[in-house]
């Protein structure tokens, strides 16, 4: 089995430090996960107080111990201030892949930090970590999200009809996939 360097670089971009979390971001973490619009098409509900935010915390540290995750805050470099995250997540270093996950705050949708941070990331997983792919599990409503991954190269590559029960509603999943071969680093 291939093995690499399992470390949380600080990926720097143009308007952005990617970095690790720490609980000094607390107050901007819960301000996005709080937020029931910007989870709209997350995983789970709202959390409801920011103590309910190191269950979060212990998760990201586990999984790195587990090399098993790598999550980044996206700080803004203008003022440190973390307005979302990215996570490559189930890595498999056998297999040379792994599945992305990203949540922006709402007062930043569409101003490109998103294709921004992904960048960084994908130029990171694909030369430094050698992943041969990429995954994203996408709610088809989710048109800003599949749009950002499009224009970033990523395929769809099916459909799965009520994959999910988030606070009780049944949701589907569009599949995407980047590979190596066909990522070409773009201007950000």
């Amino acid at each position: 089995m291939r093995t690499f360097p399992f470390v949380l670089p600080v990926l720097p971009t143009a308007r952005l430090e990617l970095r690790a979390i720490s609980t000094d971001d607390i107050d901007a973490l819960f301000s996005i996960f709080s937020d029931p619009q910007t989870l709209r098409y997350w995983s789970r509900g709202p959390y409801s107080s920011p103590t309910e935010l190191q269950s979060y915390f212990d998760k990201t540290e586990q999984s790195f111990i587990d090399k098993s995750q790598l999550r980044w805050g996206l700080a803004r470099r203008e003022d440190g201030r973390v307005i979302g995250v990215c996570s490559l997540y189930a890595i498999d270093a056998g297999n040379l892949r792994a599945d992305i996950g990203y949540i922006l705050h709402k007062d930043a949708w569409g101003r490109g930090y998103m294709r921004e941070a992904l960048t960084a990331i994908f130029d990171y997983a694909f030369e430094v970590m050698s992943l041969r792919r990429i995954e994203a599990d996408i709610d088809p409503r989710n048109a800003a999200s599949i749009a950002v991954l499009e224009k970033l190269g990523f395929q769809r590559e099916g459909l799965l009809k009520e994959r999910w029960l988030v606070e009780g509603e049944v949701c589907d999943s569009v599949m995407m996939g980047l590979l190596r071969s066909a990522w070409l680093p773009v201007a950000v």
